[in-house]
């Protein structure tokens, strides 16, 4: 059985970022008029298509 502490470290571990998570400025995106536009090595760090149409995209 578990206790109330051991469930709320439990969460707080699993909901940590990883620091290669985060996303970086001018690295992995930049702004354009408001919108975030993902860098193409981003998107292919990311390694899928969306079918969004992203103007970089590797794929």
């Amino acid at each position: 059985m578990s206790t109330k502490n051991e469930d709320q470290k439990g969460t707080c571990a699993s909901n940590e970022l990883k620091q290669s998570d985060l996303l970086i400025e001018n690295r992995d995106y930049y702004l354009e008029n408001g919108f975030f536009v993902f860098t193409a090595s981003y998107l292919k760090k990311r390694g899928y298509c969306c079918k969004s149409g992203c103007r970089h995209c590797p794929y």
